[in-house]
């Protein structure tokens, strides 16, 4: 059984920083990524990387501040989430793909995902 278990949400103060991490079960991905979605809004693409050490690609709205890295031996991805503002306030998504995505920066390019991790900044 596929499971994608997304960890490390929660409230955090703005400017400071959370580490969010995935770990995939069940078989090994290409690329995975992490999407957000707050209230009322799309779901947003937030960061990817392939198991090739490529497809690293960032949201405009998190670069220089989201870093994405992938642990293949371990089948995790993490998010290391730093200068953080009540913007990124969302649950936020682990997704995962066996093949080279269609897109990296779409949820159609992913067809396995988490359940989701809530993180909250506080202004």
């Amino acid at each position: 059984q596929v499971q994608l278990v997304e960890s490390g949400g929660g409230l955090v103060q703005a400017g400071g920083s959370l580490r969010l991490s995935c770990a995939a079960s069940g078989r090994t991905f290409y690329a995975m990524a992490w999407f957000r979605q707050a209230p009322g809004k799309e779901r947003e693409f937030v960061a990817s990387a392939n198991n090739a050490g490529s497809g690293r690609f960032y949201g405009d709205s998190v670069k220089g501040r989201f870093t994405i890295a992938r642990d293949n031996a371990r089948n995790t991805v993490s998010l290391q989430m730093d200068s953080l503002n009540a913007e990124d306030t969302a649950v936020y998504y682990c997704a995962a793909e066996p093949s080279v995505p269609v897109t990296y920066l779409h949820q159609r390019g992913y067809h396995f995902w988490g359940r989701g991790t809530q993180v909250t900044v506080s202004s």
